[in-house]
């Protein structure tokens, strides 16, 4: 069988989101390496992998995805019996959560981690008004993150890390970078989720794998 590549970028959130359930699920994979400052996302041969032109692709033999969230509950079904369950069903707990992340939780961070991440290394300057507007959006978002998680649950779904936890890896840890780290370090029940995920050994494995320069 053909090994499973992921196409991309190794610094890139929505990469490193699919990597770590790759990880998690034990999987030999490669990151195929697509640059965006040079425009190989709109080359002809990567677009028909994804024709929105956009990363991470996921090929899996015959078996052709995109959409990081997808490839990780493809990933997660398909191999379920190589790994942890990440998908259990039924579960009211699992989808609102993994909703919550895609509505909720990325529409505030992705803007912190770009101005105050990705800008500097491309070389730009944060927007300071933009950085306030959307600290103040994922503060309010982890409040819900925090009274849920005082209600008992260690994890997102209830007692058991799933999918919901795992789609939050990258940009937890895009956040721990940043001078918005305290967002997460000033809510313990955030804080001890948190250092729980970041502890698995699929993600520090994924971790070691991310390009960041010296001073991130």
């Amino acid at each position: 069988m053909a090994p499973i590549k992921l196409y991309g970028m190794a610094l890139s959130p929505n990469v490193i989101r699919a990597a770590a359930v790759l990880n998690e699920m034990g999987l030999d994979f490669e990151i195929v390496p697509v640059d965006l400052r040079t425009g190989a996302h709109k080359h002809p041969d990567f677009l028909a992998l994804n024709p929105f032109g956009q990363i991470p692709a996921l090929q899996d033999g015959d078996e052709v995805l995109y959409e990081s969230r997808a490839i990780n509950r493809y990933i997660a079904t398909k191999y379920r019996s190589q790994g942890p369950d990440l998908v259990p069903t039924p579960s009211a707990k699992l989808e609102t959560w993994l909703e919550v992340e895609s509505h909720h939780f990325y529409p505030a961070v992705f803007p912190l981690v770009f101005q105050l991440l990705i800008k500097p290394m491309i070389g730009g300057a944060p927007d300071a008004a933009v950085v306030d507007k959307h600290a103040a959006d994922l503060a309010k978002v982890l409040d819900v993150y925090e009274a849920h998680l005082a209600k008992g649950n260690k994890y997102l779904a209830g007692d058991a890390y799933t999918l919901a936890d795992a789609n939050h890896l990258s940009y937890m840890f895009m956040l721990s970078k940043t001078t918005k780290a305290e967002l997460v370090a000033s809510r313990p029940h955030v804080k001890a989720w948190w250092d729980d995920i970041s502890a698995r050994p699929a993600w520090l494995k994924t971790v070691a794998s991310i390009p960041l320069p010296p001073s991130a």
